[in-house]
């Protein structure tokens, strides 16, 4: 518990809002397109703008990505209700907003975190997004302050699923990683490209501080954080600016607050409205929600594997940790299924997770390369047969030129891992050669052994195996 304190053993209580907008053709409502970078005011209609006589037809393809989504997070799908939520903003143009209230679609999931942390989801419900306002002239990009404002309607009426958690994380970085493997969750199951840089996935964080045990504290809304790093800034920096004006005898207000990436600090947008502000009531255009129980079995049955099992499946095989880096990156990156294809096709799957992660970080799908291509290359350096300078190399063009025979590209190259016999040699006339680096070496100076191998390896043309050099002189060293 002590490592997760504040200054002054405060600590953090924080939960996480995240908007979703969902991968549909079309609005939540109507039948306008749901696209992104279209030019303003082109996928609106009567339903978007609100005229008078215009009505809500609910989008079926909509709520089974919301479905989705709440069985990806261990919720409980229920029949629900649509409620108007009532303010007004420029970029509103009914004056309200449908959205779920007190009989939300999905309820009490949970979220697991790596290192087996829990994060309760109190709700995933069904909204419609809001218009998207531009306000030019001022210094910030914030009305305060601009000239003028535009209005684009076209993001009006895109569904949206909003993912509430409950106030269970501790720490910003319990923040990133449960942004971070929900992003992963909603890209595993189709629900939403999950692009924070153009607003499809938008985070909002209610943080408070206490004494540990104590009654939770005020909080303050952080509204539309966009990406993972800023959202563990975010964080931060309102808790010391919490716990700062505590200790000085001032209190903190509820109240919605902006962050600033570029300033690293947030501030003041307005009052934190309470439910009773926005006048909740029954959508009287739309009947309830209630999918039957034979469509919530059927999306369970066509669930995707999640991250969370693809990355223990890659653990067995490979022997990685599942919180290692090249585990998650290759699993992010949706490339699992091609190491266990080189695998099937003979290839060594520790060193394939490396070759993945480290030759196709440029790609987000399967490797065009052929799987036996990989299988072969990783199957000679594991038996010795080229060190693994060369294999980089061999990989380097392989990939390349979309695949290749290693063997015939090595023997090409005149490829080939000297033997032990042969490095030991090498190594023992290295050590004659430079006695001043092998005595630092052996007095403890660890970046004695740089220049040691360095001299090996151009000695031996770049075929002696850089971690048998290393093991031959660690075991000189203490003879």
């Amino acid at each position: 518990m002590t490592d997760m304190l504040l200054h002054n053993g405060w600590e953090l209580v924080v939960g996480l809002e995240v908007h979703v907008e969902l991968a549909t053709k079309t609005k939540l409502f109507s039948g306008s397109p749901n696209r992104f970078g279209d030019e303003p005011n082109t996928n609106i209609d009567p339903v978007t703008l609100g005229l008078p006589g215009a009505l809500p037809v609910l989008n079926q393809h909509a709520v089974e990505l919301a479905m989705r989504i709440g069985i990806a997070l261990n919720c409980t799908v229920q029949a629900s209700t649509f409620h108007r939520k009532n303010y007004f903003y420029p970029d509103m143009p009914k004056a309200y907003q449908i959205s779920q209230y007190d009989q939300p679609l999905n309820v009490n999931g949970f979220l697991m975190l790596p290192g087996g942390v829990r994060i309760g989801v109190e709700r995933a419900h069904l909204e419609e997004d809001t218009g998207k306002s531009t306000h030019i002239g001022g210094a910030t990009g914030r009305i305060h302050g601009s000239e003028y404002s535009l209005i684009d309607f076209n993001r009006a009426g895109v569904p949206l699923v909003e993912i509430v958690s409950r106030p269970d994380i501790r720490t910003s970085e319990q923040a990133r990683q449960y942004v971070t493997e929900l992003r992963a969750i909603l890209l595993a199951v189709g629900a939403s490209d999950a692009k924070m840089e153009e607003g499809s996935m938008r985070v909002d964080a209610n943080v408070s501080v206490r004494k540990p045990g104590a009654e939770l504290g005020t909080r303050c809304e952080i509204k539309n954080v966009n990406s993972v790093r800023a959202v563990g800034r975010a964080i931060d920096y309102e808790a010391r600016r919490q716990i700062d004006m505590i200790e000085n005898g001032d209190r903190v207000r509820q109240e919605t607050r902006h962050w600033d990436d570029g300033e690293g600090r947030t501030h003041t947008l307005r009052v934190k409205e309470d439910a009773d502000d926005y006048r909740y009531f029954l959508e009287p255009d739309l009947v309830p929600l209630a999918p039957s129980a034979k469509w919530i079995q059927t999306v369970k049955d066509n669930m995707p594997p999640l991250p969370a099992a693809r990355r223990a499946h890659l653990s067995a095989i490979t022997g990685a940790s599942e919180e290692s880096e090249a585990v998650i990156v290759v699993v992010e990156r949706g490339q699992d299924d091609y190491i266990h294809e080189v695998v099937a096709a003979g290839g060594d799957a520790g060193k394939a997770l490396v070759f993945v992660q480290q030759a196709f970080a440029d790609e987000t799908a399967q490797p065009r390369v052929p799987a036996k291509d990989i299988a072969a290359l990783t199957v000679m350096e594991r038996d010795g047969k080229i060190t693994s300078t060369q294999s980089k190399t061999l990989l380097a063009e392989i990939v390349a030129n979309g695949g290749g025979d290693a063997v015939a590209l090595a023997a090409a190259k005149g490829f080939e891992a000297l033997d032990n016999s042969a490095a030991e040699k090498m190594v023992d006339d290295v050590i004659a050669a430079q006695p001043e680096a092998w005595a630092k070496y052996c007095a403890g100076e660890e970046k004695a052994m740089g220049a040691l191998v360095g001299a090996i390896m151009k000695l031996s043309q770049g075929k002696a195996d850089g971690k048998v050099v290393t093991a031959i002189l660690q075991a000189r060293r203490t003879a």
